[in-house]
Formats: structure tokens, C-alpha cells, sequence
């Protein structure tokens, strides 16, 4: 997988985690976009803060390393973007503003992780695994409604007890409840979750297989637009 904004796999790719590297120095973005990768990262790169908005809101990702001085939309003013629309993705700021105080308001925005530049890079990779260890466990428990979704085993929990998913049914609940606040087009859920459909009607199918499953307040259709999570579980 190659995106238009320079990104590329590591080893492994598949089963790689995912991370998004924003940040506008061509030559510290290719450095740290290889020293992601050759630690067996999946990486996108994203040269400016408009460009990082649009992928931080279209694709999920495991972790996000993200600079401070960019182009079109600066770092904490994108991070805070993100955040306002529900993203929790984990991120960690790389800047060359280290004060306390900068520290302080890079987390207040809602970063994980600060580390000043320059950067020790056995440490930029320690923090990392830190911050994919620390979120992994509230990564794979999502709130769905009516109950917690348990991704790895495909299961939600809730008032009438445990109900199985389907691969499928998973992976489709896991896109809408990682980004609860926002409508999903059917061709942007058929590039998520059915990347082999030859038509976006298997998302509807799927929907329906949600709702039958979960009640039909699971998935809310918001009409000319798509779909998004529900606000409440009903018969």
C-alpha cells in the first residue's frame, strides 16, 4: 500500500500497525518515516496539516506522530480538529518548541506524548511502544449501544448479555463505533471493511445483519449520506 502523500509498508505489512506521521521536513519525514517502517511499522506520511487532517479523519490508524510547525493547519490546532471530531487515536508531538510550558500545551490539546527535537531515536521508538501498549487495551474495548464491543473476539456485551459477530459484522461496528461522531458513506465503509465488493450494497446487507443482531438502534441511517453509530440500542 503506497499513499499519494509518500507513505509506504514495512515488513510484515499485513499485520503491521498502523501509524501517521505528519510532518512537513521532507528530509525528517522520509528519516522517520524509514526508522518507522524498519521497526515494522505501516506508515503514512502527510507533508502538511491539511493533508494530515483528511487522513487522521478518513483512515484509522494505530498511533499518530505528528510536528508542531506545519503548513495549512499547525500541529495542535489539527490535533485539537481531530479530537473535536472524535478521533482517540494516540499521538505523540515531535517539535522543536521543548519548553515545560510547550510540553503542557501540547498535552492539554489532547497529545499523549511530547518529545522535543532533537530526538534520541531509540527513544522516539520506546515512546511509541509505550503509547500503542498503554491505549492497546481501550483500543480493542469499544463503547457500542446498549453495551462494550470486545473487537478481538468479536463480541458485545451489554444488558441482554454476549453476542457474537461475524468477521465481517466486526470489522464494520469497529469502523463506526472507532469514529462515533461521524457518517460513513457506503463507499468509504466498501474501502474500510469490503475492499473485494463489487457493489456498496453488501454494506447495507451488513447493516442489516448489525441491527438484527444488535438492535436496530445500533447503526443510524443518516439519509443522502451514509451511516454512523447509533446513540441507543432498541428491538
Amino acid at each position: 500500500m503506497v499513499d499519494a502523500t509518500g507513505g509506504r509498508p514495512g515488513p510484515g505489512a499485513s499485520d503491521a500497525r498502523r501509524v501517521l506521521l505528519v510532518e512537513d521536513d521532507r528530509a525528517l519525514a522520509a528519516m522517520l518515516e524509514e526508522i518507522l517502517v524498519s521497526a515494522g511499522y505501516l506508515v503514512e506520511v502527510a507533508r502538511d496539516g491539511q493533508a494530515g487532517l483528511h487522513l487522521g479523519l478518513s483512515r484509522s490508524y494505530d498511533a499518530v506522530v505528528l510536528d508542531r510547525g506545519l503548513p495549512a493547519i499547525e500541529g495542535l490546532d489539527l490535533l485539537a480538529r481531530l479530537r473535536s471530531r472524535g478521533v482517540t487515536t494516540p499521538v505523540l508531538v515531535l517539535s522543536a518548541l521543548g519548553l515545560a510550558r510547550d510540553r503542557v500545551d501540547g498535552l492539554d490539546a489532547g497529545a499523549e506524548d511530547y518529545l522535543a527535537k532533537p530526538f534520541d531515536i531509540d527513544e522516539l521508538l520506546a515512546r511509541v511502544r509505550a503509547l500503542l501498549r498503554r491505549h492497546g487495551d481501550v483500543a480493542d474495548t469499544l463503547p457500542v449501544p446498549g453495551g462494550r464491543f470486545a473487537v478481538s473476539v468479536r463480541t458485545v456485551v451489554g444488558g441482554s448479555g454476549e453476542t457474537h459477530l461475524s468477521e465481517r459484522e466486526s470489522a464494520l461496528l469497529a469502523v463506526l463505533a472507532r469514529r462515533p461522531g461521524r457518517v460513513f458513506s457506503r463507499s468509504e465503509l466498501v474501502a474500510e471493511v469490503f475492499p473485494d465488493a463489487e457493489d456498496d450494497g453488501v454494506v447495507d446487507t451488513y447493516v442489516h445483519y448489525l441491527r438484527r443482531k444488535l438492535g436496530r438502534g445500533t447503526v443510524r441511517t443518516v439519509r443522502g449520506l451514509g451511516y454512523q453509530l447509533g446513540t441507543e440500542r432498541s428491538p
